[in-house]
């Protein structure tokens, strides 16, 4: 049985269905990583100019995924975006990532994205990477932090 393509637009990351998928995420986290990954995103964070959050629905309208990005820097010419709680259920990953990355491109004006995940997420690791993420220095509150893995990706 094929899964459908999920229907993937913009929320409140501030709203209850938005709050759930998060909880969610935070669980799936804290169960592998022991950090639910909640000190580095505050749903505020995907409300301002350059951010957004992606709701991902199944064809009954249920939500199955979520991820965000917020502005990381503007170098030189070079916007660059950071993608934040990524999180998918039902094989909805993929779509939901390049949903993200268009948007991110064709809206926003980013060149590149930016992300960190924990070394022991090995399944969200080999995921990236399928999706054309490569390892980066660490940036930002990742630097010095031998637990986390930096990637990135032109767009």
């Amino acid at each position: 049985m094929s899964i459908p393509a999920p229907g993937i637009a913009p929320c409140d990351p501030r709203g209850a269905e938005a709050g759930e998928v998060m909880a969610r995420l935070s669980r799936a986290l804290e169960a592998l990583t022991g950090d639910a990954g909640t000190s580095s995103f505050d749903p505020c964070d995907a409300t301002g100019p350059g951010a957004v959050l992606l709701l991902a629905r199944d064809g009954a309208g249920t939500v199955i995924g979520c991820g965000a990005y917020r502005p990381l820097s503007d170098d030189g010419g070079e916007r660059v975006a950071e993608i934040k709680r990524m999180y998918a259920e039902q094989g909805c990953g993929a779509a939901l990532l390049a949903a993200l990355e268009e948007r991110a491109r064709g809206i926003d004006g980013y060149r590149a994205v930016r992300l960190s995940t924990r070394r022991v997420n090995q399944r969200a690791v080999a995921f990236y990477e399928r999706h054309g993420y490569r390892e980066c220095a660490p940036y930002g509150r990742y630097v010095g932090r031998a637990q986390s893995i930096c990637m990135a990706k032109t767009l």
